[in-house]
């Protein structure tokens, strides 16, 4: 019922009294823990990393992060208003697998950078699917993310708006490049500054990696008006030697171009393929920000579900076309998306009772309770 937004009510109607709704809401409340659910979703994701069809969709070493707002009541601690994405609420920031597979979902306010949760959901990650490489959008990144994300081990590959407005950094001010130094201003990375404080950057990584600090609480305390802060400082120094190559690796790389917005795509489907699945409603009607973490990690378990049991019907039909002794061409399997919505009824099947009660129904009501639907 959190995943689709029925209502223990109406989910109990839908299943044809195998449970009731009392015994759903028990459940739901006292049981059903946002721990409990990654757990949960963590297992899906490990059994669906097991079929065949799954290598032929990306290697799980790429991801890609974005937010995707879920409107709320106004009255709560996460919810705002953002000119970006209009309405109230927040954002359901999700890290998607480019075997299109989500890894890790998490509710956060729409008025903050994105780029501060980037490495979070990485670190939380406790699927087989470990990616190394992370796109982004423009909100996925700034200079001391492009440092941290460094030590940690990650390459930040985001597709930056409007990159040429950003500083190219010299690495030594005598330098000078023949066909490319147009790109570059006449601003230098501060090694000095990088070296005297390499042991606390290291410091800080490791407590991060050892979940000693968080990776949120450090990146909100180096943001802009952190500027008097040294180990801002040297972040943001490390950054600039960081995103001035990526930059142009961007610039030199048509395949990375390629792959970059292939998998920032693969983003965009899977929050329009999570919001089909809520057609109970749109809003989170509560004001606890528990509740609207479980729900959004309740919509990525109910989304990996599906995208589970879609991997294993196409698989079905890939070894029934093979047993006819028909070629089945594995490059055709990789156009084939496992966000297919037309062959899944969300409402169950529509099964009419045909012995009604001898009593005519004198409400509405009662008229309605005579259709039974099935999972």
């Amino acid at each position: 019922m959190f995943r689709t937004f029925l209502g223990p009510a109406q989910v109990a109607a839908h299943m044809r009294g195998q449970v009731s709704a009392a015994e759903l809401a028990r459940a739901a409340n006292k049981h059903a823990t946002s721990e409990k659910i990654a757990k949960a979703s963590t297992t899906v994701i490990n059994a669906f990393n097991q079929l065949d069809i799954t290598s032929m969709w990306g290697d799980g070493k790429t991801v890609a992060a974005d937010g995707s707002q879920v409107e709320t009541w106004e009255n709560n601690l996460l919810a705002e208003s953002h000119v970006r994405y209009g309405g109230y609420g927040g954002l359901a920031y999700r890290h998607i697998s480019n075997t299109y597979v989500a890894l890790f979902s998490h509710f956060i306010p729409c008025g903050v950078w994105e780029a501060v949760y980037i490495i979070e959901g990485l670190l939380k990650n406790a699927s087989e699917i470990q990616p190394d490489t992370i796109h982004a959008d423009t909100q996925g990144q700034s200079l001391p993310v492009f440092g941290l994300a460094a030590l940690l081990g990650f390459d930040l590959l985001p597709r930056i708006r409007n990159w040429h407005d950003l500083i190219f950094y010299r690495p030594d001010p005598e330098v000078r490049y023949q066909h490319i130094d147009s790109l570059f201003g006449e601003e230098t990375i501060d090694w000095r500054l990088i070296e005297t404080h390499w042991t606390d950057l290291l410091r800080t990584a490791i407590s991060i990696r050892e979940n000693r600090i968080s990776s949120v609480t450090l990146l909100r305390r180096l943001g802009n008006h952190s500027r008097k802060n040294r180990l801002y400082r040297a972040f943001r120094e490390l950054g600039r030697a960081v995103r001035t190559i990526t930059l142009l690796r961007y610039l030199s790389d048509p395949d990375l171009r390629e792959q970059i917005t292939q998998i920032t795509n693969r983003n965009e489907s899977f929050h329009n393929f999570a919001d089909w699945l809520m057609f109970g409603g749109k809003l989170i009607g509560h004001n606890d920000p528990d509740y609207h973490e479980k729900i959004i990690k309740f919509n990525e378990l109910l989304a990996n579900c599906v995208i589970y049991s879609t991997a294993c019907d196409i698989t079905d039909s890939a070894n029934a076309i093979a047993a006819e002794g028909r070629p089945v061409d594995p490059d055709d399997l990789a156009t084939i998306s496992p966000y297919i919505t037309h062959v899944i009824r969300r409402f169950g099947n529509w099964i009419l009772n045909l012995n009604p009660p001898v009593a005519e129904p004198t409400t509405r009501l009662d008229l309605e309770s005579r259709v039974l639907f099935a999972p």
